[in-house]
């Protein structure tokens, strides 16, 4: 694509709203601006503006298929798009918007195809960030935006991550600091017959059950490697990001070791010798107890193995660090529990390792 020259707010106290005034009238013009949220970093243009849209699937390379999130800031910008929205609805906003949660609705006719990737579905969240708010009400309009990154990349959580995948591709980048929990969204759909999960994230399905009297697991349980369309794996219409093509993944192989904290260590260990046999060199992402016990060329510490929020935190950064690291691998420390955002992070990385 043609190279756009990308400005960079870089925002504080002092000029809030300035910025928010000039990144909102790039929005209403058509433009794209990178903006911060509580998850990552998303890429955002009018969502009613298909024209700008597609500015999003060009700057990413991002498949036309793969349905964007309409973030709003107001119920009523959800009424505006939605319809037949179910009671259940309304008690999941009262609990957790704004937040980290994506509802799956029926759309109404004013939304375009290339905002839902054809579907008669629309994905919808109310951020819980300033930035992203501000940016919402400003524009005056629902912003479609995935991740801020080329696709199939790591997630960006800071505007540096942006930056190194977008500057050239997009018109602005908002510099708010580091996101506060480091995973996308969880997606819930509610246009199916019982409410589904199709994408774990910073809500936990055991959060939901408070509000919803059934709900299924659809996609945190049923991962799909990185090659395969999940429509072929028996998934059926893919209403949500992440649950098709490449996800999060550097460019260096990552292989998962998931179970029980001595058997991870233990497969761990001859996976560095078997590496280190060959002559090349090994990144470890890996929890502070994992690291008391082995050790690799590039070791990155992440958290203690029973704080997966700090996992989730550092999860997309480290990959992005090893990734620079020249490292012929990366070996992902898979030991969390794997209930609430642990979901998540088990969820990205089994996409970044594919079937590794």
């Amino acid at each position: 694509m043609e190279a756009t020259k990308t400005q960079i707010f870089r925002i504080d106290r002092g000029n809030f709203e300035k910025t928010i005034r000039a990144a909102a009238r790039i929005i209403r013009d058509g433009g794209t601006v990178a903006f911060p949220t509580e998850t990552v970093y998303g890429l955002g243009a009018d969502a009613l503006n298909p024209a700008a849209v597609m500015k999003i699937f060009q700057a990413k390379a991002r498949p036309a298929d793969n349905p964007l999130i309409a973030h709003v800031s107001s119920r009523a910008q959800i009424r505006e798009i939605a319809r037949d929205i179910p009671a259940c609805a309304f008690d999941l906003m009262d609990a957790f918007m704004p937040g980290p949660l994506t509802l799956i609705l029926k759309r109404k006719a004013i939304v375009p195809d290339v905002t839902t990737g054809g579907l008669d579905t629309i994905a919808v969240r109310m951020p819980d960030h300033p930035v992203a708010l501000g940016l919402i009400r400003e524009s005056g309009t629902p912003i479609a935006a995935p991740s801020a990154n080329l696709s199939g990349r790591p997630s960006p959580t800071t505007a540096a991550h942006v930056a190194a995948d977008l500057a050239g591709r997009v018109d602005a980048i908002i510099d708010g600091g580091q996101v506060r929990i480091g995973v996308e969204s969880t997606v819930l759909d509610l246009t199916s017959q019982t409410p589904a999960i199709l994408r774990p994230g910073g809500i936990g399905i055991k959060d939901i059950r408070g509000c919803v009297d059934e709900v299924k697991d659809a996609g945190g349980a049923r991962d799909v490697g990185n090659a395969r369309d999940v429509a072929s794996a028996g998934m059926g219409v893919v209403k949500s990001p992440g649950m098709k093509y490449t996800h999060y993944a550097p460019e260096t192989p990552v292989i998962l070791v998931e179970g029980d904290p001595e058997s991870v260590v233990t497969r761990i260990s001859k996976l560095i010798a078997e590496y280190h046999k060959k002559g090349s060199r090994v990144g470890l992402m890996m929890t502070e107890e994992t690291a008391e016990q082995v050790s690799g060329d590039e070791d990155l510490i992440l958290c203690p193995r029973d704080n997966p929020d700090a996992y989730a935190h550092n999860l997309f950064g480290g990959l992005r660090y090893l990734d620079g690291r020249d490292v012929d691998v990366i070996i992902a420390d898979g030991s969390i529990q794997s209930e609430g955002v642990g979901a998540a992070v088990l969820n990205r990385l089994r996409k970044a390792a594919g079937s590794r």
